[in-house]
């Protein structure tokens, strides 16, 4: 062990360890209040203006979005390198690659683990792998033990707060001695792309130094273990495939995922390392690249994961990552006139789209749906005092328009991809919506009452067994 201080190498108006400060309390409490007692006194005038400002947002999210998924499709912006150029970098020539492991009483799958990236093609000498397991995991240490560990080093790491993901990994890009050039991160249950390394390197050869970091894509191998998979396995297709590649194309900030983004160790220092309170510390990183001068580029080489099987585990999960788009929203708006200046005013519409609106158009939807509900059953005055014609009518055309054309764009990425065992799944895309309600629905309450509690997410829940890829992709 090394001497490590959590949180001491990222400024403090980029950390989420404070996400509210006694000022945003204060105000948002008092503005809330007065809310609450306007629309007492006075419903009438206050419940429209309310329902049509949110029905504002949610059509101008709700376009966004689309409109970027439609521009993927039509034209997928990744960078694609062969396996042949892929092995065409002389082992000389390739740079120390520090790969970063962390687990947390994940005894189970840790062998897969180390399976998975042991099927990494690069040259052992050159090839740095940190397994960065806590020092209270005894039964991951003890699952460890007689395991063969060619490149493979096991760095415990001490007890403290906050006892995160990202605070692993930041204690073990701070191990002495780290000789790793070029620097990526795998999940427990992943397999990677064996020629991902590889590509990697290849593909910022050809860059300019401005890319500070190539986001491979994510899928699953047990996208067919049930319904809650096949629609896992769907979104994640559309947005490492054609969400972020448009994104991308449209330079805006990408949020990157959790696992399988590769950059030079330069560049990760340089913009502080991960944030060890934001529990969605992937999309922080890669706002903070952006806000740093760094672009994001898709590389088109897939590491597959285990998507979540069981729908508790999965709005644990997702809940978790709701909490921290809204971490990371909340973080970056700090200082508007300072990201304006960096990232531009359709930079910052588009990165609200991309992180803190997720989880509030998904509330919203689940209170619109209760309306309609309500309305339909009992057409109660209230609501009909709350939706004046032009909201009520807006709404509807979102309903009527949007989840068919949501149901149509699924559609399309099955036959694209090559996946006829996903269409229904994508024809019920609407009940996902709910799933995404109830676990955004928690992540707000937890950002009030627990904002930086890591809700552990359980792997090793499938009853599929990953085969290996062609080469051709915490408080805990």
């Amino acid at each position: 062990m090394h001497s490590y201080t959590p949180g001491s190498q990222l400024p403090e108006h980029f950390s989420a360890r404070k996400v509210f400060d006694g000022a945003f309390l204060l105000v948002g409490g008092a503005a809330l209040a007065a809310g609450v007692v306007a629309a007492f006194l006075a419903p009438e005038s206050v419940l429209p203006i309310v329902t049509t400002v949110l029905a504002a947002l949610y059509l101008a999210s709700t376009i966004d979005r689309h409109w970027l998924l439609l521009r993927g499709l039509r034209a997928p912006s990744m960078i694609t390198i062969s396996d042949e150029q892929a092995r065409a970098i002389p082992d000389d020539e390739l740079p120390v690659y520090t790969v970063l492991l962390p687990v947390y009483n994940e005894p189970s799958i840790v062998h897969n683990l180390i399976e998975g990236v042991g099927r990494l093609e690069y040259p052992k000498d050159k090839l740095e792998i940190l397994l960065l397991v806590e020092e209270d995991d005894i039964a991951t240490q003890r699952a460890m033990e007689g395991v063969e560990l060619e490149s493979v080093q096991v760095v415990r790491v001490p007890h403290s707060e906050p006892k995160t993901k990202p605070k692993a990994c930041n204690y073990g890009m701070a191990s002495p001695g780290l000789r790793g050039e070029m620097v990526t991160i795998y999940d427990a249950e992943d397999i990677p792309d064996p020629l991902q390394l590889r590509k990697a390197v290849a593909a910022f050869a050809d860059l300019p130094p401005e890319v500070g970091c190539l986001q491979a894509r994510l899928g699953y191998f047990n996208e067919k273990q049930n319904l809650l998979t096949r629609w896992f396995s769907l979104e994640y297709d559309q947005w490492f495939g054609i969400m972020l590649p448009a994104v991308q194309a449209a330079g805006c900030v990408i949020p990157l995922g959790g696992t399988s983004n590769h950059m030079h160790t330069g560049v990760l220092r340089a913009i502080g390392g991960w944030d060890e309170f934001n529990v969605t510390e992937d999309a922080d990183l890669g706002v903070r690249l952006a806000r740093h001068g760094y672009h994001t580029r898709i590389l088109d080489s897939v590491t597959l994961e285990e998507a979540n099987s069981d729908v508790l585990n999965w709005i644990r999960q997702r809940s978790r990552w709701y909490k921290g788009y809204l971490q990371t929203m909340l973080v970056h708006l700090r200082q508007p006139v300072t990201l304006w200046s960096e990232i531009g005013g359709k930079g910052i519409l588009r990165l609200i789209n991309m992180t803190g609106a997720v989880p509030i158009v998904n509330v919203i939807n689940l209170l619109f749906w209760s309306t309609m509900a309500t309305w339909v059953l009992g057409r109660p005055h209230l609501i009909e005092m709350a939706f004046p014609s032009l909201t009520y009518y807006t709404y509807l055309v979102m309903y009527l328009v949007g989840a068919p054309l949501s149901v149509y764009i699924g559609l399309i990425v099955v036959q694209r991809l090559d996946k006829p065992y996903l269409w229904w799944a994508a024809a019920l895309i609407p009940l996902y919506w709910m799933l995404q309600s109830i676990a955004a629905m928690k992540a707000i309450f937890q950002l009030l009452t627990r904002p930086h509690f890591w809700e552990k997410t359980v792997h090793g829940l499938s009853s599929t067994h990953p085969a290996p890829l062609a080469h051709s992709g915490r408080e805990l």
